[in-house]
């Protein structure tokens, strides 16, 4: 394992002019004898700061340990003592910026490749799901199937509490089904993981949108105890340019779920996806990359438009590096400012301005300031607009009591959780904004443990 180029290349089989055309998993896991050669460079500290960085406090040198010797099983048991979704979190977890920054091996060389030996052991290992002994006979309701309400409901079923999922959707996953593409989370990944979570006891009920279908006063009246809300950051923001409402223009919640949850890419399925020749996506972030790679591969040529540098770009040093090999362009430091239509209202083209990098904000991350007169236009008769999401107002409009703030997300106490409604609990993207897989995961564990203590509360 020389180095995490060298590791990306051999588990990269397919080659970028191939694979851009197919919808196969790129990133492919570890064999046994890499997975034992890599978990052998791990140091087992005693106070292990990379558990730290885990936001599910995963203990991560005891599954490690447990990989080395040959016992992928006792690794996965390990794994699955705190975290619901492994084989998810070891294919698309930022641990770069997690686990593995916090790596000893980190300061003088490569961190231990953390993530995908959970991965390894997602993927190879067996785990019996264990139902808890006891049934306390008190009903939860979540809303939502997302990572932050599947973590929450294992971890109330495993406490004995009777838990019914309430999906928008007709297939449960959230953001994992509908916004990450197949070829970085094969969608039989998502249904293996949420089965283990129905199989540890609770009820999924999709075609459910709480908020119209039923209030949340109305679960709390019919029987459940406490609501968890996990629905997440789905309403799509836009730029508010010029030219938005132009036909090609799509957010890319929607280009993104009419490609993976409604499988556009499929010539079995009638749903319909624009045929591009030209496609700007704008935005620097995970979904950005997600949407161009996905554009890449409906046909067409692909260009992220992103304001900042490279080095500013949120989205995860592996995706800019599969994107860019896949062909796509990237236009940085460039900002949109009006999208060109035809004389049919067809998007034609994007104008951009140029930027520059100006001092440092108060997050230390430097500004950028347009540089006068230097706008400049790009052929696009698609364009996906990919700046950042925001929770659904539905669920804050029809439940009294429950507060928002200005950005639509959900108010909760100094815990995080815990609403201004009694008996309503909210976590992930819901409270914090779109935010990763694995903090909403934290998110919802935390919030499983808080409706524990409320509803024991509730019979003193």
């Amino acid at each position: 394992m020389a180095n995490m180029q060298t590791q990306k290349t051999k588990m990269c089989i397919q080659q970028p002019h191939v694979r851009n055309k197919n919808w196969k998993e790129v990133a492919l896991g570890y064999t046994f004898d890499e997975a034992k050669n890599e978990a052998a460079r791990c140091l087992h500290c005693k106070n292990a700061p990379c558990i730290s960085g885990c936001p599910v406090n995963v203990q991560i040198p005891d599954f490690i340990k447990e990989i080395e010797k040959g016992n992928t099983d006792k690794a996965l048991k390990i794994i699955k003592e705190t975290n619901a979704l492994p084989a998810v979190c070891g294919r698309v977890c930022p641990q770069e910026k997690q686990c593995e920054a916090r790596c000893v091996r980190g300061r003088k060389g490569e961190s231990v490749a953390i993530g995908r030996l959970e991965r390894f052991a997602a993927d190879n290992g067996v785990c019996e799901e264990i139902k808890p002994e006891k049934d306390k006979g008190i009903k939860v309701a979540v809303v939502g199937s997302g990572p932050s309400s599947l973590s929450c409901a294992k971890d109330l079923c495993a406490m004995g509490y009777r838990v019914h999922i309430f999906e928008a959707l007709h297939l449960p996953g959230g953001v994992l089904e509908y916004g990450i593409p197949e070829f970085r989370l094969p969608k039989e990944i998502v249904r293996k993981e949420i089965e283990t979570v129905i199989s540890a006891g609770a009820v999924l009920e999709t075609n459910s949108v709480i908020g119209k279908t039923e209030s949340v006063d109305e679960l709390l009246d019919a029987g459940f105890s406490a609501v968890y809300i996990g629905s997440g950051a789905g309403l799509p923001n836009f730029m508010e340019i010029e030219g938005e409402s132009a036909n090609g223009v799509f957010s890319a919640n929607e280009y993104l779920t009419r490609v993976n949850l409604m499988k556009a890419y499929r010539n079995d399925y009638d749903t319909p996806i624009k045929q591009s020749k030209n496609v700007c996506v704008i935005g620097g972030g995970n979904v950005a990359m997600d949407a161009a790679r996905c554009a890449k591969r409906v046909g067409g040529d692909v260009k992220i438009i992103y304001r900042r540098s490279e080095e500013e770009m949120p989205a995860r040093r592996e995706e800019i590096m599969h994107a860019k090999e896949e062909g796509i362009v990237f236009e940085l430091l460039a900002n949109p400012v009006k999208i060109n239509a035809d004389e049919k209202g067809n998007a034609s083209s994007v104008t951009c301005i140029k930027m520059k990098l100006g001092e440092e904000d108060e997050k230390g991350r430097k500004r950028v300031v347009p540089i006068e007169n230097s706008e400049f236009e790009i052929k696009a008769d698609t364009v996906i607009v990919a700046v950042g999401t925001s929770p659904n107002p539905l669920l804050k409009s029809t439940t009294p009591g429950l507060e928002s703030d200005k950005k639509g997300r959900i108010v909760t106490a100094d815990d995080g959780v815990t609403t201004t409604r009694e008996g309503v609990f909210a976590g992930g993207d819901a409270v914090t904004g779109a935010a990763t897989v694995i903090e909403a995961m934290g998110a919802g564990k935390k919030a499983a443990k808080k409706i524990d203590e409320y509803i024991k509360g509730l019979s003193k």
